[in-house]
């Protein structure tokens, strides 16, 4: 019989926040992502970061869940790098994503030189402690710094990229994020070929003129390039996030149309 192949595809435990604050909310709603279809999740959220990490690995392993990443506020790497990579550890979480930047660690060229330094030195720490190091976008990094006069300039995702060391820094673009910046998905992804294993897919839609999200293949975005390009620049895992619902105002139906449409495309 031949060994049916992991799957590539997991959630966000960031989009079912509200459903992971008790201990028995956060039971339920691993049972849940389960029985939904997916075998893979990424951490994310204050509740899951407030309960012992043996004790939520062990949830997860009950659920027949895999955590295969997590996301982790710069905070927490620099007042308690020991304890982190110590939870990362108990976790057993191979990657680790900074997912957000305060408007004071971003404000100017110099900062985002900054941060790349900073970034690097710490990938390159916890490399050694079989951890990968992520840097996951929103749509304020693609401010332009450095032009004069409305010419010229760099975004501050492509200041950051350029400055840190692609041996210690990830990308975990945020498809729907670029895109909201002004940029082209499909591109970015190509761009950081290479140093990219995790991605996060969601969607946009308009709605009384207005961007809302929306489930994956039910937006705008045109999801089969920016899966192409995907694959051309080594993804290994697509990671499903929905930062709001509108549409199903139920975040586990919305995970479950998402999942539907990415194996439609042909995503396992």
């Amino acid at each position: 019989m031949a060994t049916r192949k992991p799957s590539q595809l997991a959630v966000t435990l960031y989009t079912l926040r509200d459903f992971c604050n008790l201990r028995e909310d956060i039971v339920r709603t691993l049972a849940r992502v389960r029985a939904i279809g997916y075998a893979n999740i990424q951490i994310s959220g204050k509740g899951l970061m407030e309960v012992h990490p043996p004790d939520l690995r062990k949830m997860a392993e009950d659920a027949g869940l895999t955590i295969i990443g997590s996301h982790i506020a710069l905070a927490m790497f620099r007042d308690g790098l020991k304890n982190t990579i110590w939870r990362l550890h108990q976790w057993e979480c191979p990657y680790a994503a900074i997912p957000w930047l305060p408007p004071e660690e971003r404000a100017t060229l110099e900062d985002w030189k900054a941060r790349a330094r900073e970034f690097s030195a710490l990938g390159r720490v916890l490399a050694g402690e079989g951890i990968t190091l992520q840097y996951h976008n929103h749509n304020f990094e693609f401010q332009k710094f450095g032009g004069r006069g409305g010419v010229g300039g760099r975004t501050g995702l492509d200041v950051l990229y350029r400055h840190s060391d692609p041996r210690w820094l990830q990308a975990e673009i945020d498809v729907a994020w670029v895109s909201r910046g002004g940029g082209d998905p499909a591109a970015w992804c190509l761009r950081v070929k290479g140093r990219m294993d995790q991605v996060h897919l969601k969607d946009w839609a308009i709605v009384g003129g207005e961007p809302v999200w929306t489930e994956v293949g039910e937006g705008n975005l045109n999801m089969p390039a920016v899966l192409r390009a995907c694959k051309a620049a080594g993804v290994r895992t697509y990671i499903v996030e929905q930062d709001l619902w509108p549409a199903t105002n139920d975040p586990f139906k919305s995970i479950e149309i998402s999942l539907k449409n990415l194996r439609k495309m042909g995503m396992r």
